[in-house]
């Protein structure tokens, strides 16, 4: 029964303009409207009375939208973002994960917020690992991915500047090649990343993957506290239910997956959601209607017949009603 104003992002207009198209389709404007634009448009938005606002994106625009909702109290559904890790352990299928982390970080060239920001890699199977990553890399988009139809490119200029500075050429394992013209960053894999690296102070949103070595489970959940805020999502591969035990109880972020990445999102009965910087609130399936719903408790009393014991006068109440209570 809800009426709605939806606000499509003004980096990708040709998405807007297909939700436009859908919307006046499926719905009357009375019920269901769509305003483009850029900033000005949001902030005249942000000025009117809402019962509900569900935000997606940055944590720095999530600000600013939780702001003006509080001027009128208006609760808040944020989904935002972060520096989501990867951890593969050493007991970990190391095929199994290479696939499924590049499938999840170059879903959208890396522009998700739940795609692998990092991976923290154990010691022990750096090599081997690093190995298996680069043959897949190849195997997926072939030694010339800038021809290749399953990559995409950078939403804008400004983004593919600030994605391509974070590539140090010194540490390429592979990929690395950019091209500003088509805004295209080749498929990157980064080796010896430290914490203290510029690239881990900050949200990637790209196909560049910085990868971090361990040598224990305490030095790494060290590290993962180390992450400027709490993550959206985390990904742990390993075959070992005490580590996955330990790290997860050691970590605080939105959502995840054990031996898979992104895949979280797809299952309905799942919420989704972050914590913190990354966010608050949950939904998909159920959860999505219980985040535009209010649950208004009514209690219905009878007027058959009245207990008159939690009226005053007390004396000679109290002791009955402290068994009640017990």
């Amino acid at each position: 029964g809800n009426t709605a104003i939806l606000k499509p992002s003004s980096l990708n207009p040709t998405v807007a303009n297909v939700i436009e198209k859908m919307m006046k389709e499926c719905f009357s404007e009375e019920y269901v409207a769509v305003f483009k634009g850029s900033t000005e448009v949001t902030n005249v938005l942000l000025e009117e009375r809402f019962d509900h606002i569900f935000f997606t994106g940055s944590p720095r625009v999530g600000r600013i939208v939780m702001a003006a909702a509080a001027k009128h109290l208006t609760k808040v559904t944020l989904e935002l973002g972060g520096k989501s890790p990867t951890i593969v352990h050493k007991d970990a299928n190391l095929k199994v994960a290479a696939r499924r982390i590049i499938a999840g970080k170059m879903l959208n060239v890396g522009q998700t917020c739940i795609a692998p920001d990092h991976v923290h890699v154990h010691a022990d199977i750096r090599d081997a690992f690093e190995k298996e990553m680069v043959k897949t890399l190849r195997e997926f988009y072939g030694d010339a991915s800038s021809q290749n139809p399953d990559l995409g490119r950078m939403i804008n200029d400004r983004h593919f500047q600030r994605v391509a500075a974070l590539i140090d050429k010194a540490r390429v394992l592979t990929g690395g090649q950019t091209d500003a013209g088509q805004r295209y960053i080749a498929p990157t894999l980064l080796k010896d990343i430290s914490m203290d690296d510029a690239i881990m102070q900050e949200e990637i949103f790209g196909p560049v993957l910085p990868m971090l070595t361990y040598q224990s489970l305490e030095e790494l959940i060290g590290n993962l506290k180390k992450l400027p805020e709490y993550p959206l999502a985390l990904y742990l591969f390993t075959s070992s239910d005490q580590v996955e035990r330990q790290v997860l109880d050691s970590t605080q972020f939105g959502g995840g997956c054990i031996n898979n990445t992104v895949m979280h999102v797809a299952n309905p009965n799942l919420p989704f959601g972050g914590v913190g910087e990354s966010g608050m609130g949950a939904y998909h399936g159920k959860n999505s209607f219980d985040a535009f719903s209010h649950k208004r408790s009514i209690l219905k009393a009878t007027t058959l017949f009245d207990i008159k014991f939690r009226d005053a006068p007390y004396k000679d109440k109290v002791n009955m009603l402290k068994k009640m209570i017990k």
